[in-house]
């Protein structure tokens, strides 16, 4: 995680945040849940209520999540890519309050033999003001991917 130099004289930085865990289920288990894109109320914590706008199908490249955080904020997401064969998808933001630009994340799974578990990996780049760098790594490694980590393991508990 850090910023570039060029970044810091534009008074932009480009950072980087990952989170791993490993999730007690079958990888193929824990893909059938994080798979759709639209069901984000289903197995985190913080959001809401979401929708695909146009009534896209949840797996189509280049639809848009367009859903709400249960602090009010409103996030709209477009679907960049979708590999049932890796168990990733990536996405990228759309609109946020958070103050990012340039945000794409990738969220992927990959089995662990040793116990039938699944390690889960989420990572995103993103642009931000360099007084926010720090809060906003706190913000989305803690507040959003660690925290549905967590939710998934509570799920998955054995």
């Amino acid at each position: 995680m850090g910023a570039t130099d060029e970044g810091q004289r534009s008074g932009i930085v480009m950072t980087k945040v990952y989170v791993s865990a490993v999730i007690p289920a079958p990888a193929a288990e824990v893909w059938r849940v994080v798979r759709n894109f639209n069901a984000l109320p289903d197995w985190t914590p913080f959001v809401a209520e979401s929708r695909i706008e146009h009534n896209a199908p949840p797996d189509q490249i280049g639809c848009i999540r367009n859903f709400r955080l249960r602090d009010g904020g409103v996030i709209r997401e477009r679907l960049l890519a979708l590999s049932d064969y890796d168990l990733s998808c990536t996405y990228a933001i759309l609109e946020s309050p958070m103050g990012v630009r340039n945000y794409v994340a990738k969220l992927s799974l990959t089995p662990v033999t040793d116990g039938d578990m699944t390690f889960a990996a989420w990572e995103a780049e993103f642009e931000c003001a360099p007084e926010r760098e720090a809060a906003l790594i706190q913000q989305i490694g803690a507040g959003v991917f660690q925290a549905a980590f967590d939710a998934l393991k509570q799920r998955f508990r054995r």
